[in-house]
């Protein structure tokens, strides 16, 4: 790469459900842009961080987990995903090291193949994973597919994250940056807070909710104090999900309250009154206006 001239480019991450897509974008760029969640299939739309590496602006794609769709919503995502791959500059197969070439990770490649841009492998979560199986994972999976590059790193831990930035940015093409240096994401604030928000009902309620629930930001409002009053409807199918996330006296969506407002306020860098109100809105997932307001086409049967 050029040092002398500008780089910007897009990288599209592609991957199974929590192989650590929304991790790994985290700690490349520096700050929170994407939801991190236990539960798969949490990512629902693109979000795009920024990162920055000597002269190149690297604008990370992180798509929805790629699987097999079974409904309306599955099928609107993995299009998307694999929309985000086809646009992009180059793509990065983030691969879960202790998971290897299964059956996901292989119906992937079969359909990267298709794909013209240059390709990395990335093999995540390798401080789980003994060094002799992965150089052998490694070099399986570059039989099956031309990779121009192959980095192993730990997302949670940031370790080989240098080297992979590196990598990508030498991939990157000449041209002027798109964003402000100092930008880190291109999702608005109110989506921002909405996901964010999203991801504290996952953190408590793994196990208890379907993923087919939503937030949306219905007010944000500054305020002369210089603070922002935001209000967020949380959407759940059905009456008994709402009883779950209001929880006991309040108790449950007081404390994703708390920890949604804390991290609002870190992502914002400023300060932040959030009011949460919980609403049934059966058949969402049969709304086509719901799938624009997440960025998704709404597939037809």
């Amino acid at each position: 790469m050029n040092d002398s001239a500008t780089h910007c480019g897009f990288v599209a991450l592609i991957g199974a459900p929590n192989a650590g897509k929304s991790t790994l974008i985290n700690a490349l760029v520096g700050a929170k842009v994407s939801i991190v969640s236990r539960k798969a299939q949490t990512t629902r739309s693109l979000v795009r961080g920024i990162a920055l590496q000597q002269a190149a602006q690297i604008i990370f794609v992180d798509t929805p987990g790629i699987f097999a769709p079974r409904r309306r919503l599955d099928r609107a995502m993995v299009t998307s995903a694999w929309g985000g791959a086809g646009d992009a500059d180059a793509v990065a197969l983030l691969i879960d090291a202790r998971h290897g070439a299964d059956e996901e990770a292989l119906a992937i490649l079969a359909r990267m193949s298709a794909l013209r841009q240059k390709k990395v492998l990335i093999l995540n979560k390798i401080d789980l994973v003994d060094k002799t199986a992965l150089l052998a994972l490694a070099a399986d999976l570059n039989t099956r597919q031309a990779f121009a590059e192959t980095f192993m790193v730990s997302a949670l831990k940031q370790h080989g994250l240098d080297r992979l930035l590196s990598g990508l940015a030498a991939m990157m093409p000449a041209g002027p940056w798109l964003y402000p240096e100092d930008q880190v994401s291109d999702a608005p604030l109110r989506s921002l807070a909405a996901e964010i928000t999203r991801e504290k009902i996952f953190e408590r309620l793994h196990d208890e909710l379907p993923y087919q629930i939503t937030v949306e930001t219905e007010q944000w409002k500054d305020m002369p104090d210089g603070s922002a009053r935001i209000e967020q409807t949380i959407y759940v199918t059905r009456e008994s999900h709402k009883k779950i996330v209001i929880g006991d006296k309040g108790q449950m969506l007081k404390s994703i309250g708390a920890a949604a407002r804390k991290d609002i306020m870190e992502a914002t860098e400023g300060k932040a009154h959030l009011f949460l109100f919980v609403k049934v809105r059966e058949n969402w997932t049969d709304d086509p206006e719901r799938y624009r307001e997440m960025g998704l086409e709404f597939p037809k049967e």
